[in-house]
């Protein structure tokens, strides 16, 4: 392989992993996102564990990661024992997927957090200083959180109101 595409590759593999990272996914993950999608063929666990650098371990608890967010999809070949990944290239498709997690039950505890903090801010004296700076911040931290929200659920409405629509139009419809 040429020294420019061997760069290219290992520079968008660090790309992945810089951008998972700052969604709050693990390094890792977004590394093995980048050598699938990268990959010109479907690509085995043990092909992405020598590429990423990763323990077998911990490729195969990204990879199911990346298949609950439907960025990547398993293949299976006949006569082999081994799964084959293939990335999503439809980024609304990845998109959805992340919007998704964010309903995992674990944000929707963090945000029942933030709802129980301010209701604790709120009970304390009003008359000092430090209660009514807390109840500011959380009170906006909410709000930012409520809209988020409320958009994401929009995002999620408008593609399942754009995939009903197609399958009337294809005959696919109720």
């Amino acid at each position: 392989m040429d020294a420019n595409l061997i760069a290219a590759r290992e520079r968008f593999i660090q790309a992945m992993s810089q951008i998972s990272q700052f969604w709050g996914f693990p390094k890792a993950m977004g590394a093995i996102y980048g050598a699938v999608y990268l990959s010109t063929e479907p690509i085995s666990l043990d092909e992405l564990t020598a590429q990423v650098g990763v323990s077998k371990g911990a490729v195969s608890t990204n990879v199911r990661k990346l298949e609950r967010l439907q960025m990547v999809h398993k293949q299976v070949r006949i006569g082999d024992r081994k799964d084959y990944y293939t990335a999503e290239t439809n980024f609304w498709k990845v998109v959805q997927g992340v919007l998704r997690e964010r309903q995992n039950r674990n944000f929707d505890q963090a945000l029942q957090a933030v709802d129980e903090s301010l209701q604790l801010a709120t009970a304390a004296d009003e008359d000092e200083e430090l209660a009514r700076f807390y109840q500011q911040r959380i009170s906006r931290l909410q709000s930012f959180f409520s809209t988020l929200d409320k958009i994401v659920a929009a995002i999620a409405a408008l593609d399942e109101l754009r995939l009903s629509t197609l399958h009337k139009v294809l005959g696919r419809g109720d």
